[in-house]
């Protein structure tokens, strides 16, 4: 997984509330296993029409928001079931962090475990950056993990608030497998002394 530090990017303002993860990845779209190739379906109901075609309308099909990498939304984000494609479908469009007033819970774990950081803030937090996400090509945000540091295009600073081992594991790349992994010399020594110790298992 990769390491989250710090990111400077455009933010997209998506002003909806009950997001669930059916509009974030259809049903059609969870056939697959691989975390890849999912950005394309992203909102796939809200960004294509039904013949494929584009809705310009739409936050990310704008020319300005197409490389967003932070997502400025409303209450109850990723509320529905539980499918781990949707983090998957926002990771591979290149969304990184996400801020709104409250996540579904499922969801919001599985952001932490996908290299997504999901941010909460006070309402009045959240429509404040949404108003500097709606600025288009300048709407230009910096998250930064390590100080739970927030600011905005005019130089204004908010704090954040993360558990410290959720943040300890963004910081350090670490998904399931990976804290597994840091004790894998431990775990190589139990085994080769429990075939020793147990030869006829």
């Amino acid at each position: 997984m990769e390491p989250f530090k710090k990111l400077d990017g455009i933010a997209a303002p998506l002003n909806m509330i009950n997001v669930d993860t059916d509009m974030i990845i259809p049903k059609q779209f969870l056939k697959t296993i691989r975390r890849t190739g999912l950005g394309k379906a992203l909102f796939d109901e809200m960004r294509y029409k039904p013949d494929g075609s584009e809705i310009p309308d739409f936050v990310l099909n704008k020319p300005a928001y197409r490389k967003a990498q932070i997502l400025v939304t409303g209450e109850n984000f990723g509320c529905g079931s539980s499918r781990e494609h949707a983090p998957w479908a926002l990771l591979d469009f290149g969304i990184r962090c996400v801020i709104a007033p409250s996540f579904a819970d499922i969801f919001y774990n599985n952001c932490f475990k996908n290299g997504i950081l999901p941010i909460k803030l006070p309402q009045d937090i959240v429509d404040k950056l949404m108003d500097d996400a709606m600025r288009g090509a300048n709407a230009r945000i910096s998250v930064d993990l390590e100080a739970q540091e927030i600011r905005g295009p005019d130089g204004g600073m908010v704090k954040f608030e993360v558990d410290p081992f959720r943040r300890q594991c963004l910081l350090n790349g670490w998904d399931d497998i990976g804290l597994t992994l840091r004790d894998e010399d431990q775990i190589s020594a139990y085994e080769k002394k429990h075939k020793t110790d147990a030869p006829w298992l």
